[in-house]
């Protein structure tokens, strides 16, 4: 019988019987069945605790001499080189932030003082689990880090695209990173968590549900950088000037709305253009359409956090924003692209602990170690601890200090005095009135390793996430749980994860049981809380209930043959620039096609270079000659039939006809199918696109 481990929820779970392990010498010893070895660390000393960092009382700060979670965050932190332990694969712009009104009675802090106020901004978007080298489509967190070059110092607001994560305290951020890197005795899978080592961990780990549910929805597949959300994650102090203290959470709203691909569409994608997310910005951005984030807050003090139904300090945990809604405070535009890749967004170091005066920590476990973690990253990555020199990292602002020396130097202090306090009144001081102060909160209790009951329960979210999906999306998210879990190996770890699922969707857990043929349900996971069922849905957590009302931004492919209606296309094309879209041209060659009257259609791709999944919506201007021709190319079949299953809306001429029954899709299927030979149909097609997928198309038939 397998031996119960230790769990941050106080429950005990299995785990996989050993037969086998390596000594230090290389050597095998086998072991008791259901035995295993007692933890130690690097020097040999036995871990009592690899589940929560040291800290005073429950829910109070960690503490710095905590030298086990020292120790294996260093370690983690200086695993790899040249390239990032996560976010490896990564994009940036610049641009500024600019303030709508001052906040004063909420923070200090200078960027939020003055209305119209705009500030540099540097932001880097990357994925998590992939290597420098991998495709920008993989199911996965999407980083989203903004440096701030503030008149008080640089603010790094380090986020993601999700607004949890998978763990409760930092000490475990190595082993879940590990579990989902390529497996150590294989080098594989690149960045994909569909294998035993990621579920396996998932699945001992209960506090990681409500993310599972995050990460198997469409917010893990994006559809651009531009189309999705950030999130500062934590909870966060505002400090003003009297020195009272708000709470806060970063929230992220893309001006574009949200949109996201389906997972067949990401596989193709990651074919077709494996840098898809890193060209569409590079695009968007050359061509003058900037992108636009707004900044939203949600604020609230000691007696909302007093009484919300969950600890704001449990990092696993959202306020819905129907409970706090947030408050716009700026709007973030990026501009312009770096001058040079490595210069910039490969050298710029993101750091939480960059904060300026007016901005403060909580005692969110995973921020307190976060802020310990990244200046030793960094110093790890960039080699020395002069990076703040690279001017991608240094403040725009007048700086003084007495740091010298050191391996790649570019700054030293001038003439005598390189220290403080010095009686030839040379050099800065500090500051009491204009410095960085803690804010004062009073803390007591017992140096413990111990999660608070208050983080305990492990699935309520999880469940008010999954019932907040419209039914295409929680579709999605079985789908993507079935296959995943189908990529699983090891059959109870698949048990156990639909044991989770029983605590969260009894629904969800029959149907990916069923994907992965498993004859009868195990019993529901233990839970150290009881889920509940009350809590009401948040509209604001599903994606297509929160699309945008307009196709700006998006783009459409236009399929063409020789003999196509040249003035069709004009007029179609003016139709779609007018609603801040984009069209590119598809031909059977690169060269384009001549048209019915004679004249040249230019086009940027050739079919076999420019599938239907590149677009957001596609439209067929075809002669029926050139269609017949095109029904013997698969690739044009592709196009057709891979716009259709993937809910896309599809005008076409009477031309075109004979391409879409040989494709499988009948013209009249839906309202989706859009006929453009009256040229009064283009303001319907345009209406259509608006909707940016027809979800009813995916319920109704089987794709």
């Amino acid at each position: 019988m397998a031996k119960p481990t230790r769990q941050s929820s106080g429950k005990p779970a299995t785990i996989h019987d050993q037969k086998l392990v390596r000594g230090n010498g290389g050597e095998l010893h086998q072991i008791a069945e259901g035995d295993s070895e007692i933890l130690t660390t690097a020097q040999g000393g036995p871990v009592a605790d690899d589940q929560n960092t040291l800290r005073i009382g429950q829910r109070g700060p960690s503490l710095i001499e905590d030298f086990h979670f020292r120790e294996k965050i260093f370690h983690f932190d200086h695993e790899r080189i040249p390239e990032r332990v996560v976010h490896a694969r990564g994009y940036g712009a610049h641009g500024f932030f600019e303030t709508y009104e001052s906040l004063a009675a909420y923070t200090r802090a200078d960027i939020f003082q003055r209305a119209g106020e705009k500030t540099p901004a540097f932001v880097r978007f990357s994925t998590v689990a992939g290597s420098k080298g991998s495709f920008d489509l993989a199911r996965d967190v999407r980083g989203f880090a903004v440096k701030f070059y503030t008149n008080e110092g640089n603010w790094d607001l380090v986020g993601n695209n999700i607004p949890v994560f998978f763990i409760q305290d930092a000490i475990k951020f190595p082993d879940v990173i590990h579990s989902v890197k390529p497996e150590p005795d294989r080098a594989f899978p690149q960045a994909q968590s569909a294998h035993d080592n990621f579920w396996d961990f998932i699945s001992l780990t209960p506090e990681s549900m409500h993310m599972v549910m995050w990460v198997m929805s469409d917010r893990a597949i994006p559809r651009s950088f531009r189309f999705m959300q950030g999130f500062g994650v934590h909870t966060f102090r505002l400090v003003n000037a009297k020195d009272e203290s708000t709470f806060v959470k970063f929230i992220w709203k893309p001006k574009l709305g949200m949109q996201s691909v389906v997972w067949n569409e990401a596989v193709k994608i990651n074919g077709a253009d494996p840098d898809f997310h890193r060209r569409d910005l590079w695009n968007a951005i050359q061509s003058g359409d900037f992108p636009e984030w707004e900044l939203n807050l949600q604020l609230f003090d000691q007696d909302f956090a007093d009484s919300f139904d969950f600890d704001v300090l449990d990092p696993t945990k959202i306020i819905p924003e129907e409970i706090l809604a947030p408050v716009p405070v700026g709007r973030l535009v990026l501009d312009r692209m770096p001058d040079n890749f490595f210069a910039e967004t490969e050298q710029v170091a993101f750091m939480t602990q960059n904060v300026p005066p007016g901005v403060d920590f909580s005692n969110d476990p995973l921020l307190q170690g976060r802020n310990f973690s990244y200046l030793d990253t960094q110093l790890k990555r960039l080699g020395s601890p002069n990076f703040t020199h690279i001017p991608i990292n240094a403040p725009k602002c007048p700086f003084h200090h007495f740091q010298q020396d050191g391996l790649m130097a570019m700054r030293n202090p001038v003439g005598r005095v390189n220290y403080q306090p010095n009686s030839f009144g040379e050099g800065p001081r500090e500051s009491p009135q204009h410095g960085f102060r803690s804010f004062a909160e009073a803390e007591e209790g017992q140096k413990v390793r111990l999660r608070a009951e208050s983080f305990a329960d492990h699935y309520s979210q999880a469940r008010q996430f999954f019932n907040s999906q419209t039914a295409p999306e929680q579709k999605h998210i079985a789908m993507a749980l079935s296959f995943e879990l189908s990529k699983v190996e090891t059959t109870v770890i698949r048990e156990r994860m639909v044991s989770h699922l029983l605590n969260i969707d009894e629904g969800l857990a029959e149907t990916v049981a069923d994907k992965l043929g498993m004859k009868q349900l195990p019993k529901p996971a233990d839970a150290a809380v009881a889920p509940r069922d009350d809590l009401e849905p948040s509209p604001a957590l599903s994606i297509i209930r929160n699309g945008p009302d307009s196709f700006a931004g998006r783009k459409v492919g236009v399929l063409v043959s020789p003999g196509a209606d040249a003035a069709l296309l004009k007029n179609l094309q003016a139709a779609i620039e007018k609603e801040g879209a984009v069209m590119e041209v598809i031909a059977p060659k690169v060269g384009g096609v001549e048209a019915a009257d004679g004249s040249l259609i230019a086009a940027k791709h050739m079919i076999d270079g420019g599938p239907s999944v590149l677009f957001d919506a596609v439209a067929l201007i075809l002669s029926e000659e050139g269609a017949e021709r095109l029904t013997g190319e698969a690739a044009a079949r592709d196009f057709v039939a891979d716009a259709f299953a993937h809910c896309k809306f599809i005008g076409f001429t009477s031309g075109a006809v004979p391409l879409l029954q040989k494709a499988g899709v009948d013209p009249e299927a839906d309202e989706g199918m859009i006929g453009l030979d009256d040229p009064k149909a283009i303001t319907g097609f345009i209406e259509g696109c608006r909707k940016l997928r027809l979800w009813s198309r995916e319920m109704a038939v089987k794709l």
